[in-house]
This record gives structure tokens, sequence and C-alpha cells, in this order.
């Protein structure tokens, strides 16, 4: 009977466990479902808007947006493809297969991903570089011709222009995934102007050989841009009119309808399509002229119609170009984040950086498998799209299909198409970028070191290449951040009467410095590179020199133990003298016994130090009493008709002991008087000092080093330290870096520099403090 109750029992117990997992597997499953739907939803933003897409509300104003930004990628595809030194039908590859991309990964609602000119002119010099003119000679037999293999060249270009942007892909990936977005923040305003304006200057020297005709030696390595201008001047002699004539009245004509758009552009929905006219109307007139066989102008040539096959990058050429693929990842990176975080501000939604950065990365990836180049957002065309009323990448796909019809349909249409049209087009749309120039006027007004740094940027951008110029530029960016907090402003703080304010007493007039206490405060957190700096700036605003009154110090307390020495050898010999019955003595000839004992025993003190003042006066200070006991003054290294206990503190070893004492305290506090009054402070005037480190984000060991030291050098002067306004993460790296201790307790440490206040007047306020504390006290609990 009893097995059968405890085998239904344990079957009982079994069920219940078995409900109680299928609880917990259940409980799991439902925490496990909506993290596992955050995260696809965050790797793939479009499943989060497309559902809640309205074709009523978004689909007109995506569509209108879509078409014009369709009609500027057109011009500005094929512009920018001859600035990465490549087939005017690649910007169009460049313009089509990124964008839709994006359109799924991104978070930027209005930003339009495509071909930009920084970008091109970076993908132009490592194209150039590893494939020059040169290595593309074509030989005949035995003569050597100066003609180029342009179809093997072009070839070889595109390749390196692929590996380039899939490897510059996959390091933004990289980045995004283990969450490295705030790189971007590295690169300020400043840096960011002053590299797209010098960037701006190599696309201008490459785009003169289009537009004067000339073809110049494109050379690689700093001061390339100098050699290859240069070149270009030499060679304007050989200038060829008629291109020359074609890119002044194309560039006439972009200009004028550029400043006839902006001026009608209220009146006007959708922005004129300048670009676009502009190329339609010299293609027709170079087709119907015959401009290129009639006047040898260069034009496109042939654009294959159709779409080519995906091809894997030349993994081979990634040791060359890995170095220009992380410095497009990163001006790419900066330039998307930027003008999406712009929009987003503007219309306000959030874009995700780490997001931005491997959606970015995917379009340059997947891209440089159809033999894209890299690629960004353009200021122009996001404005574009923003401005005609665009809601979401709905927009980017309405370009998308605008420009597939256009490799499709009518692509060798454009085949007669000058070259020196879309480098007017090139020229005329860095006007923008030229006006940034203007920040140096500002900056000058505003900050000197970003001024410095924008100037930086400029010339070694200017002077390098634009890989090295951006390593250069981030390089001085970071040390002006360096030296600024090496070089912080350190201020003492003062009551502001009425409040718990504490502001710097010299900058705010009205602000009065508590008595007994010093309230230090540094700009900067303290860390290794300005810890000794803090140490000396703190001794210079408390006005005590520590190291100096520690040596005093030390030295009188050695001062102190050799005289107590000394006069237990006396008393010894006076015991044995007043045991003899020696006969009485006057006062004369004890003056001159003790005179010639001390030297002696001076003498003997000293061994290895020479001491300079070596005369010594012993005279009677007070009458000799009816005890047969007179009270004696030592006076060491002065005259005795002028020696004073002041007189003497100006002397380093200057010094006076009263013999006969009944109190060796009366002793040390005259010693201790003499030795600090030579330093030209009294230790009594300066009871505590709070430390303020509200600013400090962070603690390295050599800053908890130095902060050990001051809590241990004060203390040996009876000067109490607190810290103030310690955050959370400072005061655990106090803790990691066993900054406490028994001497050294938690009991320092205070949540604002007034509760540090109020604590010092309470522990150490003396009666001269009762109108602060009483003002404070009643101030804290108003």
């Amino acid at each position: 009977m009893d097995s059968r109750r405890f085998g239904k029992y344990r079957v009982e117990r079994d069920v219940l466990d078995e409900q109680r997992l299928e609880e917990v597997t259940q409980r799991k499953n439902f925490t496990l479902l909506p993290k596992l739907k955050r995260c696809v939803m965050s790797s793939l933003p479009v499943l989060y808007w497309l559902p809640k897409y309205s074709v009523w509300d978004y689909g007109m104003p995506d569509l209108v947006s879509g078409i014009s930004v369709g009609i500027m990628h057109l011009p500005q595809g094929m512009a920018y493809a001859l600035l990465a030194s490549l087939p005017p039908v690649f910007g169009l590859y460049t313009s089509l297969y990124p964008p839709l991309i994006y359109l799924f990964f991104g978070t930027s609602r209005h930003i339009s991903i495509g071909t930009f000119t920084v970008l091109s002119i970076m993908v132009g010099s490592v194209t150039e570089r590893l494939a020059p003119d040169a290595a593309f000679i074509i030989n005949n037999g035995t003569n050597i011709t100066t003609e180029v293999d342009v179809t093997a060249r072009d070839l070889y270009r595109v390749q390196v222009a692929a590996a380039t942007t899939v490897l510059g892909g996959l390091i933004q990936v990289v980045l995004g995934m283990v969450k490295f977005g705030f790189v971007g923040t590295y690169l300020s305003e400043p840096l960011v102007h002053a590299y797209t304006t010098a960037a701006s200057a190599h696309a201008v020297v490459a785009q003169l050989k289009y537009v004067f005709g000339v073809s110049p030696t494109r050379f690689n390595g700093p001061l390339s841009l100098v050699y290859t201008l240069g070149h270009v001047c030499s060679l304007l002699p050989q200038t060829h009119l008629p291109t020359l004539v074609v890119s002044a009245v194309s560039m006439a004509f972009l200009i004028t309808a550029k400043e006839l758009n902006s001026f009608l552009s209220p009146k006007l929905p959708v922005p004129i399509p300048v670009e676009l006219i502009t190329i339609v109307s010299a293609t027709l007139i170079s087709s119907y002229a015959h401009l290129n066989s009639n006047y040898t102008i260069s034009v496109v040539g042939e654009i294959p119609s159709g779409l080519s096959s995906p091809r894997a990058p030349d993994i081979n050429l990634f040791q060359e170009v890995i170095g220009d693929a992380f410095a497009l990842a990163i001006v790419g990176y900066a330039i998307s984040f930027s003008l999406g975080k712009t929009f987003a501000l503007k219309h306000g939604y959030k874009v995700d950086s780490n997001q931005e950065l491997v959606a970015l990365g995917l379009s340059n990836t997947v891209g440089g498998f159809f033999q894209c180049f890299s690629v960004c957002p353009s200021m122009s065309r996001s404005l574009i799209q923003e401005s005609t009323g665009g809601k979401t990448q709905m927009a980017g796909l309405a370009s998308a299909v605008i420009v597939l019809v256009t490799i499709l349909k009518l692509g060798p249409l454009f085949q007669e198409l000058p070259k020196a049209v879309l480098a007017s087009i090139v020229l005329v749309n860095l006007k923008g970028m030229f006006k940034q120039c203007m920040d140096i006027v500002k900056l000058w007004r505003s900050s000197k070191i970003d001024l410095v740094v924008w100037l930086v940027t400029l010339v070694s951008t200017l002077l390098f290449n634009l890989d090295l110029g951006l390593a250069g530029s981030i390089s001085f960016a970071l040390l002006t951040v360096i030296f600024r907090t090496q070089m912080p402003s350190y201020s003492v703080l003062g009551n502001v009467p009425g409040t718990e304010l504490y502001v710097d007493i010299e900058t705010h007039s009205q602000a009065r410095e508590i008595p007994g206490i010093t309230i230090f405060h540094s700009s900067a957190t303290v860390y290794f590179a300005n810890a000794d700096l803090y140490l000396e700036a703190l001794k210079e605003k408390s006005g005590l020199d520590i190291s100096k009154m520690i040596i005093y110090k030390r030295r009188q307390e050695a001062k102190q133990r050799r005289r107590e020495r000394r006069a237990a050898r006396r008393a010894k010999r006076q015991a044995k003298r007043e045991l003899a019955d020696a006969p009485v003595f006057s006062v004369e000839e004890e003056a001159g016994h003790w005179r010639n004992t001390c030297v002696v025993e001076e003498e003997e003190d000293q061994g290895i130090t020479e001491r300079m003042n070596g005369t010594v006066f012993v005279i009677p200070a007070t009458p000799r009493t009816p005890d047969g006991q007179c009270r004696w003054e030592y006076l060491k290294g002065g005259d005795p008709d002028n020696a004073s206990l002041g007189w003497m503190s100006e002397f380093q070893d200057g010094d006076t002991t009263t013999l006969g004492s009944s109190s060796d305290d009366t002793l040390s506090r005259d010693l201790e008087r003499v030795s600090l009054g030579s330093l030209g402070k009294w230790t009594w005037d300066i009871h505590s000092i709070i430390l303020d480190l509200s600013t400090a984000n962070f603690i390295d060991t050599v800053a908890i080093k130095t902060m050990r030291n001051i809590f241990q050098d004060f203390s040996e002067i009876d000067v109490d330290i607190y810290m103030a306004g310690c955050q959370a993460s400072v005061v655990e790296q106090l803790e990691r870096g066993d900054f406490f201790s028994e001497s050294i307790t938690k009991q320092c440490l205070f949540a604002s520099v007034h509760d540090a206040v109020l604590f010092c007047l309470n522990h150490r306020g003396a009666t001269s403090f009762t109108r602060y504390e009483t003002s404070l006290v009643c101030m804290k609990f108003r």
C-alpha cells in the first residue's frame, strides 16, 4: 500500500516537473521572440517602415522626388566616372545598384546614395596609380608609339576600382557590426570642410585635361597635385581650341542656368534639370555637327546597352589598396552620417550610426561585384530629394528605375557627348565646395585652434595624396585635443553669496573665497599627460609650496632631535657637576664655558655637513631665581644684540631654543613658526583643500598615484584634502586602483562642492568663519 502511494506521488511529481519545464520554456520563448524581432527589425529597417507605407500619402511625393533625383543621377554619374578615371557607363552602374541595397538596410529617409565628388577623385587616384597610361603603351614591332591601349587600361582600372570598393565596404560592415559607428565623430566639421575643399582642388586639376584638350602626365605620391598642375600649365600653348570653346560655353550656360534656377526656385515646384538639359543639348549638337570627326573633340564613346553580370573582385589587389579602402570607408561614412543626421533632426526621426555604417558597407560591397565604385550621399541630390517632397527611400527606388531605363534603352544615345561637357558639369558643381573657404573668417573669430585644424587639413591634403592627407589631418586634430586636455585652465572657486554656486574668483567679481578653504578646479580630466601639471597648479593656486614646506619641516625635525640629544648630554654633565659640589660661578664665566662646550658639540654633530654660521651666543633671558635656577636662550647665526625670533626666521639655519623650558610643545611650535614663516604662508591660513573633480570622466593609474601623493603630502602640514563631484565611474576606478585605505577613506568624497564646504566649516571652522558657516548652513536648509 505504501509502495503504491509512493509510486503515485512520484508520478504526480514528475507531471508537475514537466508542467513547470513547459512553463519555463514558454516563458523563455516569450522573452526571446521580442529580442529576435528587434534584432531582425534593426538589421532590416525596411521591415519596420514598409508595412506602414501609405501609397496615398507618400506614393506621389516619392515618385516626383525619385524622378527628379534620377534625372540628376544621369549627368553626375557619367561626369564623376571621369573623376574616377573610368568609362562613363560605370558611373551609371554606380547610380543604380547601391541605392537599391540602401533601400533595405538604411535608416535615413532622405539621403540619395550614389556618386560623390570626393570619393570619385579618391578612387581616381587609386586607379591611375595602379593603372597608369605608361603601363599600357602599344608596342608596334620595334617602334614604340605614344598610343595607349585604352580598352585594356580601362578594364584593369575597373578591376582596381571594384576591388577597392569591395574592400572598403567590408571594412564598413565590420566596423558597423562591432558597434564602431562613433568613428565618424573623429572627423570634425572644420576637418571635413577643409578636406572636401582640398579634394575639390584635386578634382579641378584632374578635369583640366578635358577642359583644355591636353594630355598631361598624371603624377602620384606627395606633391603630385603640384607636379600635375605644373605640367598642365606647361601644356597650355598646346590647348585644343575647339575643346576649350565647348568647355567655356558649357560652363557659361550651366552657371547662368543655375543662378536662374536658384532665383526662381521659390516659385517652381520642381527645380529645372539644368545638367540634364546641358548633356542632351550637347549630345544633339555634337551628333549633328560631328564634333568628334570634324574638330577632333573627345567624346564619351561606346556605351554598352544592358546590364553587366556580377564578377568577383581580384583579391590579389587588396593588399595594394587597403590604405585607400580604409580612407574611402571613413570619409564616405562621415559624409553619409552627417547628412543623415541633419535631415533626421529636421524631420524628427533617428538615424542609427552603426546600422548606417552597415548599410553603406553593404551598398559598396554588393556594388563592387557589379563594377561600381565607392558611393556615399550627395548633398545636392539629397537636398533635391528632400525639397521635392520625398518621404522615404522609395524615392531612391524611383530614381534607380530612371537610371535603369537609361542604361537599357538610352545609353547609346549619349555616345557623342563631349567629355568637356562632363568636365564642365563637375567644375560648376564644385562651386559650393570652394565656398567653404569662407569658414576661415568665421573660425578666426570663433576658434583659433579649429582654424589651425582647417588650414593644416587643407595644406596636408593638397600637398599629399588624399589618403595621407586624411591620416595626417585626423592625427593633428587628435593632437589638438590632447594638447587642450594636457594644458587645461586651473582656477580657485569662490561662493556667490546667497547661492550654492561656486565660480572662478578671478573672472567673477561677486564670488567670495571661503576663509580657510581652497576650492581647486580643473577644466579637464586628470590623466597621465597632465597629472604633474595638476599638482603644480594646485601648489600655485593654494599658495602652499608643499615640497619646500616638507623639506623645511623635516630639517627642523632633524634639528630638534639633535638639540634634544645635546640637551640630554648637558643635563647629564650638569648633574655630575652638581654632585661634585662645584663652586658658584658667574654669568660671564658660565657663558664662556657654555660657548666653548656648544662649539665642540656642534662640530661633533655636524660630521658630514659643514655649516657656515658658526657663531654661538649664550645669554641669560631672566635673572637668577632664589633657588639658583635661571632661564637661558641659545641663539645661533647672528648678533646677540640684534637677534630676535622674527629676525632669525629669515635665515635658513636660524633657530631659537629655550633651555629649561617646561614644555617641548612650545619648542615645536616655535620651530614650526620659524620654518613655515620663512615661506610666507602660515599653516593655519588654509586648513582644507577641496578638489572639484566634476569635469573628470575617467582617471588612470598615474592620476590615482598623484591624488594619493596629494593626500599624503598635505596631511604632513595638517591640511585636509577632500574630493567633490566625482562621477560613479571615477569612484569605481579609484577603488580598482586601491586608492582608498585607512588614511584615505571614502569620507573624503562629497557629491558636490557645497556639501564639502559645509563639512569643512563644521569640522575645522574657527570663530572667524562663523559668518560664512551660518550663511551657508541657512542656505543649505532653505
